[in-house]
């Protein structure tokens, strides 16, 4: 072991919070190592959105010029996997996946999510293209085009809702999802949103083109897939180091105080890990303020470590 393994953060996930928040302590000249495994939740999309000044930027392009900016100001990256964690000296011992160690005195978890989709042929194939969730991410990309929602749960609803703004062409398909209410009824009625009860068999496409969903041996033509999966926080190191996942309708997550720090001390979360539905914007601001928090929880503690060390000077 040597002295450069042991660091003031450690910060697992190097996505757009880990990275963000990276920047934000090395500025603030803390020693920072982000362990990213490369898996990037957005990785299929082409393009990311509502970030101001970078719009359609291609995900990785992102990530690349992020990993750049933390160089820069002194953070290091490792490509790899932590897989195990726990208290140690103080503070964090991460083992990687590699077999090395890492000691921190604190940790940040921006691991992300895990979408989970529903086992239906042709869906996973799509995700990110033309099989969508997110109308604020990729809903202006599929405007004025046929757009089916496949019925999971009562967000499916939201969902056609939501993307009835940017299409007149909009279909739900029932198919898992619990029976409407009188009132969602009567909404898709007033806003000419088709409603087709059945169980999805198929997401039928031709290469990159969505082609059809299918019921029941009918094909109802489609240009994209709104689904909206389980969301599961990355949160194994988390759960070893003691903390309770919080279940959420939509999947689980790390709970937090608004500037990310956790239940447990010394570990704080930001982005998708804590944030079921956070954007990348909002992700990029997750990691900034949960870096904030932990610099400012350091700063108590190099100042208390300094008044016992000018105590025992001058005793």
């Amino acid at each position: 072991m040597t002295e450069q393994d042991r660091v003031d953060v450690a910060v697992v996930g190097g996505g757009v919070a880990g990275l963000s928040a990276a920047v934000a302590l090395a500025r603030s000249r803390r020693s920072v190592v982000v362990v990213d495994a490369g898996q990037p939740r957005n990785a299929p999309a082409s393009g990311v959105h509502n970030l101001l000044g970078r719009d359609g930027i291609a995900p990785r392009d992102l990530l690349a010029a992020g990993r750049r900016e933390a160089e820069e100001y002194g953070a290091r990256i490792l490509s790899g996997r932590a897989t195990t964690a726990r208290r140690a000296d103080g503070g964090f011992e991460i083992g990687l996946g590699d077999g090395a160690t890492l000691h921190a005195r604190r940790l940040l978890l921006a691991g992300g999510l895990v979408d989970e989709l529903p086992d239906i042929p042709g869906m996973a194939e799509q995700w990110g293209n033309r099989v969508l969730h997110c109308p604020y991410c990729h809903g202006w990309e599929v405007r004025d085009q046929r757009i089916g929602v496949v019925g999971i749960n009562q967000m499916s609803a939201h969902q056609a809702l939501l993307f009835r703004q940017l299409s007149d062409d909009v279909t739900l398909f029932t198919h898992t999802m619990p029976e409407l209410d009188d009132e969602t009824v009567e909404r898709f009625a007033a806003r000419d949103i088709a409603l087709v009860r059945g169980t999805v068999e198929q997401v039928r496409s031709d290469g990159e083109i969505l082609r059809a969903v299918s019921i029941d041996g009918r094909d109802f033509p489609i240009d994209a897939v709104v689904v909206a999966p389980h969301f599961v926080a990355r949160s194994d190191l988390y759960e070893q180091l003691g903390g309770t996942v919080t279940p959420h309708p939509t999947g689980s997550f790390i709970d937090t105080e608004p500037m990310g720090r956790t239940e447990l001390a010394g570990v704080w979360a930001a982005g998708n890990a804590s944030t079921l539905h956070a954007m990348v914007a909002a992700s990029n601001g997750s990691g900034v303020e949960a870096a904030a928090a932990i610099n400012a929880d350091l700063v108590l503690e190099d100042a208390d470590v300094a008044v016992r060390e000018r105590a025992a000077v001058a005793g």
